[in-house]
C-alpha cells in the first residue's frame, strides 16, 4: 500500500461519523458551509476545556512558568475586570504587545466573555496604530512599556481609552497595571456567546497599502482549532500504518512542547499553534524576539519537540555554525507557516535532524488559519506540495473568468467552508471582492492534483510576466536555495522595455560563502529554462528585509534595488 493510500484511510478513520472531528454541512448567515457537527460553540468553550489539563505547565517565558490551574485563576480574574469596565459581548480590546504570556492570558479573557481581541502588530509605528485604533474602536488598549510610547504620542486622538499597562515600570499615559487589573481575583462571569459573533480582528500583513482588519468569528476560530487537531491524528495515524502498526482508532499525536518564535498577533503562532495546542494540554516557550543561539538554548533546556516558526528560521538553524553544540533530539516537528517552505529545506530536516520531520501549514488570516498541513514521510516524499485541505474546507483553482479548472492546471486558489472569515471590517467593498458566493480568492495560485494535494507556484500579483512567459517567482526562488552557499533570497519582476518585466533576484549568502553571479547562473541553468534565470542578482551583504511574520518583502527590496548596480 502507498503512502497516499495510508493517508486516505487515516483522514477516513479520524473523520468518522460520531466523533469531534465528524464533519457535515452547517449554516452560516444562509450558506451551507463545511463544518465540524460536534464542535463546541465559542472560544469560551475551549479554553474551559484547557482549564482541564490543571497543574501540567502551560506557558514559559524567561524563568516565569504558569500552569493551566494559574492561568485560569489569571484569566478569570482579568475577565472580572473587563466585566467591572463594563465591557460586553461585541466590544473590543486590543492587545498591543510582543510574545509576553499576558498576550494569551488578555485573549482568553477576551473571548471567554464574548469580547472582541483586536490583534495590533507590534512593529507599527504612532500613525499605524492610530490607523488601527480609529478602525476597529477599542474600548481598552493594553500594551507592553514600547507600545505605551508608541501610544502616548497618539493619546491625544483617544481621550476616551482605558489602557492597561503590561511589564511597564512607568507608563507614559495613565494607565491601570496588569497586575492591579487581576489582584481582585474573581469566578469566571456566565455569558452566552453567538458562535458567528466577531472573536478577533487581526490585522492582515499585507506589504502595500493600509492592513485591512479581518473579523474572524467563533465559529470559524474554533474550526481552525479542530482542523489543526484532525490534521495532526491524520498524520499520526498515517505514520503509524505506514510503519505496519494495527491501527482501529485516530493515533493523537503527542502534546506540543513547543517554541513560539512568529508573533502573536498572527494567525500562524496564536490560532494554529498555542488555541490548538491550549485544547491538548501542550506546553509554549514564548520568544521575545528571534534569536537562534537563544532558540537552541530553549530547546535543549525545556526539550521542546516542537519549533513553529517561518522556513527561514529553521533554516537558520540548520545551518548554524555552533548546531552541534546543543542537544535538538527532543525535537520530533520542525516547520509552521507564514511562508512556503522550500522543497531543498524539506530534505534538509529529515537529513540533519536525529528525529525531526517536516512540517507545513499554508494558510492565512482570511480563513483563520490554515487552509492545508502536511507533515511527516508525506510530505518528504511531495515536498513541493502545500498538503491536501483540512476537513472544512472545499477548493478549487479558477482562471481568470472565474471557472474552476481541471486537476493538474494552474489558476487562483479558491476555498469555502466555516473556517472563512466574517468579511473585512469596515471594507465591503474588499469583502465582496475577496469572498464570492462564500468562496475565498485566495490571490494565491496553484493547482490541484488528482489527490487533492496543493501546489503553490506564486502569489498572483508577484507572477513574472516575461514577453509573454508566466514566471512563477516561487520556481525561481527554490531553484536558487538549491545552491548551497545560499541563506536567504527572492525573485521578482524588473521593468523591461522590451519584454515588459524581468526577473531579477536579490540574494544573502551564509557566512563565509563565495559566489557570484556567474557562478549562480551556472547552477540555475541546469534546473531552470533560460528565460527563468535571473537577468538581474543582487548580493547582499545584509540579511534580507523581512515584516513582523518573517515574510521577506519584495516590493521594499524592489523599490531600493537599482538595475545599474546589479549584477
Amino acid at each position: 500500500m502507498s503512502i497516499i493510500e495510508h493517508y486516505k484511510a487515516a483522514r477516513e478513520l479520524t473523520l468518522q461519523s460520531g466523533t469531534l472531528f465528524e464533519v457535515g454541512p452547517q449554516n452560516v448567515g444562509g450558506q451551507e458551509l463545511l463544518g465540524y457537527v460536534n464542535a463546541p460553540g465559542s472560544m469560551r468553550d475551549l479554553w474551559l476545556l484547557a482549564t482541564g489539563h490543571g497543574e501540567n505547565e502551560y506557558l514559559v517565558f524567561g524563568d516565569e512558568r504558569w500552569t493551566y490551574t494559574q492561568a485560569a485563576v489569571e484569566v478569570a480574574a482579568f475577565a472580572c475586570w473587563l466585566k467591572g469596565q463594563g465591557i460586553e459581548s461585541g466590544d473590543r480590546v486590543a492587545i498591543s504587545m510582543r510574545n509576553y504570556p499576558e498576550w494569551m492570558l488578555a485573549h482568553w479573557a477576551i473571548n471567554a466573555i464574548g469580547a472582541v481581541a483586536v490583534g495590533m502588530n507590534a512593529w507599527w509605528v504612532g500613525e499605524e496604530m492610530s490607523y488601527a485604533l480609529k478602525d476597529s474602536k477599542p474600548r481598552i488598549l493594553i500594551a507592553d512599556d514600547r507600545r505605551l510610547a508608541t501610544f502616548a504620542a497618539i493619546a491625544d486622538e483617544f481621550p476616551d481609552m482605558t489602557v492597561v499597562s503590561v511589564r511597564a515600570d512607568d507608563s507614559p499615559v495613565a494607565a491601570t497595571t496588569w497586575q492591579a487589573a487581576t489582584a481582585a481575583g474573581g469566578d469566571m462571569p456566565d455569558v452566552v456567546i453567538d458562535p458567528d459573533s466577531e472573536a478577533m480582528i487581526f490585522y492582515t500583513s499585507g506589504t502595500t497599502g493600509r492592513p485591512k482588519g479581518a473579523q474572524l468569528t467563533h465559529r470559524s476560530c474554533v474550526a481552525n482549532v479542530i482542523n489543526v487537531a484532525s490534521m495532526g491524528r491524520i498524520y499520526a495515524t498515517t505514520q503509524a500504518r505506514v510503519r505496519g502498526a494495527e491501527v482501529s482508532e485516530p493515533v493523537a499525536p503527542p502534546a506540543p512542547a513547543a517554541l513560539i518564535a512568529t508573533p502573536l498577533f498572527h494567525v500562524t503562532a496564536n490560532n494554529c499553534i498555542l488555541q490548538g495546542g491550549t485544547v491538548a494540554g501542550g506546553k509554549f516557550v514564548l520568544m521575545y524576539k528571534w534569536d537562534p543561539i537563544e532558540a537552541m538554548r530553549l530547546i535543549q533546556a525545556e526539550k521542546l519537540n516542537t519549533l513553529s516558526a517561518v522556513p527561514m528560521m529553521t533554516r537558520e538553524l540548520l545551518n548554524h555554525a555552533d548546531r552541534d553544540e546543543y542537544d535538538l533530539s527532543s525535537l520530533t516537528s520542525m516547520g509552521g507557516g507564514g511562508a512556503a517552505m522550500q522543497p531543498d529545506l524539506v530534505g534538509k530536516v529529515a537529513a540533519e535532524t536525529k528525529r525531526a520531520k517536516p512540517t507545513q501549514g499554508y494558510g492565512m488570516t482570511e480563513v483563520s488559519g490554515i487552509i492545508t498541513y502536511i507533515a511527516g514521510d508525506i510530505f518528504i516524499e511531495r515536498p513541493e506540495s502545500a498538503g491536501p485541505l483540512v476537513p472544512t474546507l472545499q477548493g478549487c483553482a479558477r482562471d481568470k473568468e472565474g471557472n474552476a479548472l481541471p486537476a493538474g492546471e494552474i489558476g487562483e486558489i479558491c476555498v469555502r467552508g466555516t473556517p472563512v472569515i466574517k468579511g473585512y471590517l469596515n471594507r465591503p467593498e474588499a469583502t465582496a471582492e475577496t469572498i464570492v458566493d462564500g468562496w475565498l480568492h485566495t490571490g494565491d495560485l496553484g493547482y490541484f492534483d488528482e489527490d487533492g494535494f496543493i501546489y503553490l507556484v506564486d502569489r498572483a500579483k508577484d507572477m513574472i510576466l516575461r514577453g509573454g512567459e508566466n514566471i512563477y517567482g516561487a520556481e525561481v526562488e527554490n531553484a536558487i536555495f538549491d545552491h548551497p552557499a545560499v541563506l536567504e533570497c527572492v525573485a521578482f519582476a524588473v521593468p523591461d522595455d522590451r519584454l515588459g518585466e524581468e526577473v531579477g533576484a536579490a540574494i544573502h549568502l551564509k557566512d563565509g560563502a563565495l559566489l557570484d553571479a556567474a557562478g549562480l547562473r551556472e547552477h540555475l541553468a541546469a534546473k531552470l529554462a533560460a528565460f527563468k534565470i535571473p537577468r538581474y542578482m543582487w548580493f547582499l551583504a545584509e540579511p534580507l528585509p523581512r515584516n513582523a511574520n518573517g515574510k521577506f518583502l519584495k516590493r521594499e527590496l524592489k523599490d531600493v534595488l537599482d538595475t545599474a548596480s546589479a549584477d
